[in-house]
């Protein structure tokens, strides 16, 4: 597929290529080749970095006041997608020309630290007990870009749950009981991020959408679907490398220098996953009000926003407008 450039529904020029998702350098030669530039993926001066896998089984979603109102109040307990201009859905108008609910990975420090593990045991799989316990945390130093910040850039609201229940609610609600179809949807660039989404849909719409390859358990691509868990394999984890990956074969060890003088500190792309539910329309993924509160939380506002226009607001001010909504469920936010 060749690259599309394209103006999303914020204003932001993208750099997208359908049905793919490309390791970077796949994604430079591409953008090359039809001479697009970028400043930050065009580099050979990164710092060596970790390559891990995270086994992800959490998705949130962000979202302001706005978007809180319309699920808590205008749906009572539902999600529904972004609207969009009327007329027929259109997949060569890429996400702009579909009607679809977006989520993203949720990570925490269990999925870091089993990530490191599965990294350390791969790349040494004979070391010891004691290397092992002397083997100091590392992987944590390189998870700087905004996939792994507890801040949000869209909102001050968090939505966070298990992706086996939105697939089950999905399956049940919108799909007839059938299983829901994922597949690989696209990879885009922005100004210094690389997203790379997942599409999500049911068998009734298989026509409109079978150009895109269906995402399946596999060991070396950007993304897998196993056993209910998203499977990625970050191409690029820091906003800014300030550190660098030190092997130490010697002692079966991986350490994390830090580079020390800051002029020497590169800027880099970083990427991220997203799924996005097809929704067909008016059609809404829905959730008790009850259970749709405890899976909410106040999320700090992160850098840079999404847009100007991302709207945010502080703990308390959030805390009374949840009440609001949900008057007989008075616990904190965190």
């Amino acid at each position: 597929m060749d690259v599309v450039v394209r103006l999303n529904h914020r204003g932001h020029n993208e750099s997208a290529v359908q049905a793919e998702h490309l390791k970077l350098p796949d994604l430079g030669l591409r953008l090359k080749a039809q001479g697009i530039h970028n400043n930050y993926l065009f580099k050979d001066n990164i710092p060596e970095y970790p390559r891990p896998e995270f086994w992800v089984s959490q998705l949130k979603h962000d979202t302001n006041e706005g978007g809180l109102f319309g699920i808590a109040v205008e749906s009572q307990g539902g999600f529904c997608a972004r609207d969009r201009e009327e007329g027929p859905e259109d997949p060569e108008e890429g996400p702009e020309g579909l009607d679809l609910l977006w989520w993203s990975l949720s990570l925490g420090a269990e999925e870091m630290a089993s990530a490191e593990q599965r990294l350390l045991q791969t790349r040494y799989p004979d070391r010891t007990e004691e290397q092992a316990r002397e083997q100091k945390s590392f992987l944590q130093r390189f998870a700087t870009s905004p996939a792994f910040l507890d801040t949000s850039r869209l909102g001050s609201y968090r939505f966070t749950f298990p992706l086996e229940e939105l697939l089950k609610r999905y399956r049940e609600q919108l799909c007839g009981g059938h299983e829901p179809i994922l597949r690989v949807y696209e990879t885009v660039l922005y100004k210094q991020e690389v997203m790379y989404s997942v599409l999500v849909h049911s068998h009734f719409n298989n026509d409109l959408f079978e150009k895109y390859p269906l995402l399946q358990d596999n060991d070396d691509g950007v993304c897998a679907y196993r056993d209910g868990q998203i499977i990625w394999r970050p191409e690029a984890m820091c906003n800014t490398h300030s550190f660098k990956l030190v092997p130490k074969p010697y002692q079966n060890q991986h350490v994390a220098h830090l580079i020390p003088d800051p002029q020497k500190h590169q800027f880099y792309v970083w990427d991220n996953i997203a799924v996005a539910f097809h929704m067909d329309g008016s059609q809404m993924l829905t959730f008790d009000m009850y259970n749709l509160r405890a899976h909410l939380r106040f999320c700090e506002p992160g850098t840079p926003p999404i847009s100007p226009d991302c709207e945010f607001t502080t703990y308390e001010e959030a805390k009374d407008r949840v009440d609001c909504y949900w008057p007989y469920y008075h616990t904190p936010l965190f």
